[in-house]
């Protein structure tokens, strides 16, 4: 293995799910490409509803970068290989992106199943029911690094 697609999403899951990533990749000598997704639903700002559609992606774009960008900062600057950002539901963005990287594996979080989830299904459960690569599913960690 020698490549790793890591999805961010801002959640307070996020640094376990790139301290996985970053600890697996230095085992295996393997690089990061880092993907930060962006969908209109949930992170279109309030200004966005005067603006044209390619002026809404180059704002989701521009503040999914400073994020993504932010995510990384503490992930050894050799391991990663680039950081994406899209404009797309997450799932979709992440399967598209582990093809076109021609990654050897996905690293994603597992969240907590509130009714939305339940009712259209969670990022991660998307993912691996319709990458075309291995999925690891990161939970988060208890007190003392065990996970729980």
């Amino acid at each position: 293995m020698k490549k790793f697609l890591v999805g961010v999403d801002g959640s307070p899951r996020e640094r376990q799910v790139l301290a996985a990533a970053v600890d697996m990749a230095r085992r295996v000598g393997a690089r990061l490409v880092v993907l930060r997704a962006a969908r209109i639903s949930t992170e279109l700002p309030p200004e966005a509803y005067l603006m044209a559609e390619d002026d809404v992606n180059a704002v989701l774009e521009r503040r999914a970068k400073v994020a993504v960008d932010d995510a990384v900062k503490g992930v050894p600057p050799h391991l990663v290989e680039r950081v994406r950002v899209e404009v797309d539901e997450p799932w979709r963005a992440i399967c598209r992106a582990a093809v076109e990287d021609d990654v050897d594996l996905i690293v994603i979080g597992a969240h907590g199943y509130g009714m939305v989830d339940r009712l259209l299904g969670t990022t991660a459960a998307r993912v691996v029911n319709h990458a075309e690569r291995s999925v690891l599913v990161v939970r988060g960690w208890a007190e003392g690094g065990a996970a729980a």
